[in-house]
């Protein structure tokens, strides 16, 4: 159990950002006098600059998912899991240089929106209800379970008490404050999530005496390929280096540049220029989390081997065979490796994951559900109550979601989970996004069929490999299943685009890119600052990286 002096520091903190939510969020709607003013709580007024973006960006993603699970694939398959923070970058490019422009001069309010817009009405009814329900499942869900874990492991509390007690408090200042108090609480959080982040990657680090002492124990283990990123066909994981990169692009675009929860910070930019500098300031700190949440779980099975860390906590026997459980490698860490006292950062950190993922969730899903849903049938209605109906949305979905986490938590890893289910709805998703600003012949009714069809043989599909997971479809990764759907719904929309032609309205032509150069027109600003230089200079970076870890 954790010590009282933790426990206390974790509790102020929480104190804490509830009254900085709380402040943030009413203190703005009483200087402006717009307390019921649809765009100032849904997009904070579109005032936000470049570093708040990047920060919330950072924070929207980056959860309590993402410390427990990615410390627990560093300790089960090592630096592997990487792969999926360090090709985000190449995302936050294609957001930054392609998507942003559209987004921003269309001045949509959602992205359903702007589907609508590209394409027709039907196309956002649905990308809407997708999206609530995806925020739902995998923005809200399985980080409430992830912290539930932490939680139970550190104080003893049961799961669902823990998770129900952290979820309402967020829930209060979120739905109080809008999208102003989850970014500014956003920003304070992605702060000390790195803080507790760094301190554990040095403790570890520390304890096994360093990189080499770690190396060494990998080769005498004959793991050596913990180590690499990019591994061979047929490796054990599932992901080998082409699943990687043919696979999470499809996964990463519909993410970061068709997700609501992840766009919705975008869309509040001040500006197209702060709206493309802060998903590439993003990209430079998802370089981060390879060396902070990835790496300290390797280190965490190498202080396993030689019996630094007692991991006897986390192994079961089952049909007769000991098994580790390693879903708690992380606060188990944090319980026998960090000292009295910065214990409590670490899990103010692990608070800070879990309440910005679900805040950012929680504001999503207000706005799509009164701007796409209730909006829809009443075109009419004043801010006032455009306002509460995203507030009760807000609390229907927290409500769904905790009832949720017992089917969730049935997944070994919940981050190999939480992909293998972004991997069946990403696909269509994905394609209508794609097609839909790089190729004017895309027409609406191709959007559409695609989003049905697409979508429906995703679902079936799940559902076939977990009913039958002995099956071939079963025994598919789901990062080449991504892939192979993806393949599907590019040949299904480029065939009813030439069925059922494009017919343009003024709008929507001037909507998708004439030419990939084309949005590289735009000078921006000058010096450092330039959103061409950074994206550059953000795609040597990462490259490099790649070919050191290869």
């Amino acid at each position: 159990m954790i010590h009282p002096v933790d426990t206390t520091i974790s509790m102020l903190y929480i104190i804490f950002i509830f009254a900085i939510g709380l402040w943030a969020g009413i203190k703005y709607q009483h200087k402006t006098g717009q307390q019921n003013e649809a765009s100032e709580y849904f997009l904070a007024g579109k005032t936000l600059k470049w570093p708040m973006i990047g920060l919330a960006l950072f924070a929207t993603n980056i959860s309590c998912v993402h410390l427990v699970s990615l410390a627990q694939s560093g300790f089960d398959s090592g630096l592997l899991n990487g792969n999926f923070e360090w090709m985000a970058a190449f995302t936050l490019i294609l957001l930054s240089l392609f998507f942003v422009p559209f987004y921003i001069k269309s001045g949509v309010t959602t992205l359903p929106d702007f589907l609508e817009k590209r394409y027709d009405r039907a196309s956002r009814d649905w990308l809407a209800i997708v999206s609530v329900v995806s925020a739902i499942v995998i923005h809200i869900s399985f980080s409430l379970l992830a912290g539930g874990i932490v939680l139970q492991t550190l104080f003893g509390v049961n799961l669902y008490t823990s998770v129900i007690i952290i979820a309402l408090i967020t829930a209060v200042y979120t739905i109080v404050g809008g999208l102003r108090a989850v970014v500014v609480t956003e920003s304070i959080q992605t702060v000390v999530l790195l803080s507790g982040a760094i301190i554990m990657t040095i403790a570890c680090y520390h304890k096994i005496g360093g990189w080499h002492a770690m190396v060494d124990v990998l080769q005498q283990q004959h793991q050596l390929e913990k180590l690499s990123m990019m591994r061979p066909h047929g490796d054990s994981s599932g992901l080998p280096w082409y699943a990687v990169f043919l696979g999470y692009p499809i996964l990463g675009i519909w993410y970061w540049c068709a997700d609501q929860t992840i766009v919705q910070r975008v869309l509040g930019a001040k500006d197209e220029n702060h709206a493309r500098i802060g998903p590439i300031f993003c990209g430079f700190i998802k370089i981060l989390p390879v060396f902070i949440f990835v790496m300290p779980g390797l280190f965490a099975y190498a202080l396993t081997q030689t019996g630094q860390l007692d991991i006897s906590a986390l192994k079961t026997f089952e049909g007769g065979k000991e098994v580790v459980n390693s879903k708690g490698i992380y606060t188990l860490m944090i319980l026998q490796l960090i000292p009295k006292g910065l214990a409590g950062i670490l899990v103010a950190a692990l608070l800070s994951g879990l309440m910005s993922q679900i805040s950012g969730a929680l504001n999503s899903i207000s706005t799509m559900a009164s701007y796409d849903i209730y909006q829809r049938y009443r075109p009419d209605v004043s801010d006032k109550k455009l306002v509460k109906a995203g507030k009760i949305a807000a609390g229907l979905s927290l409500i769904f979601s905790l009832l949720l986490l017992p089917l969730l938590n049935s997944y070994e890893s919940i981050f190999n989970g939480l992909n293998d289910i972004i991997a069946h709805i990403a696909p269509p998703i994905t394609c209508v996004f794609l097609l839909g600003i790089f190729w004017g012949k895309a027409s609406a009714k191709s959007a559409r069929l695609t989003l049905y069809i697409g979508s429906a043989t995703g679902v079936i599909i799940f559902i076939i490999s977990k009913v039958y997971p002995d099956n071939f479809i079963g025994q598919i990764p789901f990062m080449m299943m991504a892939f192979y759907l993806f393949c599907f719904c590019l040949f299904l929309q480029v065939t009813f685009s030439y069925v059922f032609p494009v017919q343009h309205t003024a709008e929507s032509a001037l909507l998708y890119w004439k030419s990939p150069w084309e949005s590289l027109s735009e000078k921006g600003w000058s010096g450092l600052g330039n959103y061409k230089l950074l994206s550059f200079l953000l795609l040597i970076v990462m490259c490099a990286l790649f070919w050191v870890f290869r």
